[in-house]
């Protein structure tokens, strides 16, 4: 009898768990099913250059069609599944068709939170292809945008808008743009490049209300808007899981080998939260990288090899002439110390986050080729000397 492997997702990590699957040589039935009817694709361009009209539709997509044939993959775009049943080993289709499976990768990804306040019908979210194009239409069309929310989803709409000529404001709640992950001295950078290619900021602010002409504020200001946008988060998409009886805490519960509660059910990318071999603790990240690596290891525990995700957390954004990639992660309760490297001024940089003297995460802006140098020095666990590594003479291997 066939034995069948089940890809739930759309997504990049969907379309990586059925590659690393073929790649690591097994030869059952694939099967991947996706809610939306396009093939899966990557989500960074979406808020960078697709969104900016500065990259083509063709070069979002993981795979082209002829990739999934060759490699004898079964797509059922455009399918929702509705239930798991972890006991049976099926999964059921929007239509009601049942399909058994033997092993299953749940790849289901996030979804933008939504902003609850009166008139937020009129909002407009970037999450899909369809999301995007949509808002490069409304971006042309409008002469002034609000965007709510100063994450970096926000920032690179605000950006995109800018670059479509539109005016700008963001509203935050918070005093600075991504202060929580950055604190005040790193968010500055980005408040000042913003505010350098015309971007307003409302910081403090609250929306009570959206109108047709724009945003109401708690402090009773107008923010005057032919459209509004909201980037306020996502919210991981466990309904399927949690229905199935599967462990649920801040996303898919999985061990190192991402493996679920249950033996034959997998989580990967944005909904798994992950034992980290590294850190010691359960990491979700709604990162790029996670959805094109983790599905690897799945991959391979899904065929009963013995592997752990243990890959250090990596992003990177665009935004004017502001390029950066950001590894590591700081834990909700720690109080890291900030040692920047460079210049804040010329946005030409390192920045290091210390926690008992180590370094446990680390941006480069517009530095490049030393992802791999800031990588070991996290993984090294040793105690730094800060003016060694804020000092651009000292090599970065012999901090």
């Amino acid at each position: 009898m066939s034995v069948t492997y089940v890809i739930v997702g759309g997504g990049l990590a969907a379309a990586k768990g059925a590659e690393a699957l073929r790649a690591e040589g097994f030869g059952g039935r694939v099967v991947l099913v996706g809610r939306e009817t396009h093939l899966p694709y990557e989500r960074p361009p979406l808020s960078k250059g697709y969104l900016q009209g500065k990259s083509e539709r063709e070069k979002i997509f993981t795979h082209d069609r002829a990739w999934y044939d060759e490699h004898d993959v079964e797509l059922r775009l455009g399918t929702e599944v509705t239930a798991l049943d972890t006991a049976a080993h099926t999964v059921t289709l929007g239509d009601g068709e049942t399909l058994a499976y033997d092993k299953l990768l749940l790849a289901t990804g996030a979804v933008p939170r939504e902003l609850d306040v009166p008139g937020a019908e009129h909002v407009h979210y970037l999450r899909t292809v369809d999301d995007s194009e949509a808002l490069r239409k409304v971006f042309g069309a409008s002469s002034r945008v609000a965007i709510v929310g100063a994450g970096w989803i926000g920032l690179e709409t605000a950006a995109a808008a800018r670059a479509a000529g539109a005016e700008v404001t963001v509203v935050e709640t918070a005093q600075a743009p991504l202060l929580g992950v950055l604190g005040p001295e790193i968010a500055a950078v980005f408040t000042d490049v913003h505010r350098a290619n015309g971007v307003e900021f409302r910081f403090g602010a609250q929306v009570t209300e959206v109108t047709e002409s724009g945003l109401t504020l708690s402090d009773g200001v107008q923010v005057e808007a032919d459209a509004v946008v909201a980037g306020i988060g996502a919210v991981p998409e466990v309904g399927l899981a949690r229905a199935a009886g599967l462990a649920v805490a801040n996303g898919v519960k999985v061990g190192p080998d991402l493996r679920t509660s249950d033996p034959d059910v997998f989580a990967a990318g944005d909904i798994a939260d992950a034992d980290h071999p590294f850190y010691g603790r359960s990491i979700r990240v709604e990162h790029w990288a996670n959805a094109l690596n983790q599905p690897g290891v799945a991959a391979r525990a899904m065929l009963g090899k013995d592997v752990a995700y243990d890959n250090l957390p990596y992003f990177y954004t665009d935004q004017f002439d502001l390029g950066m990639e950001y590894v590591g992660h700081i834990a909700p309760d720690a109080s890291p110390e900030v040692v920047v490297r460079g210049d804040l001024a010329t946005r030409e940089f390192i920045a290091f986050w210390l926690v008992d003297g180590k370094v446990t995460a680390a941006m480069n802006v517009n530095i490049w080729d030393v992802t791999d140098a800031t990588k070991a020095l996290i993984r090294s666990g040793r105690v730094v000397d800060k003016a060694r590594l804020a000092d651009p003479a000292v090599p970065l291997d012999q901090i």
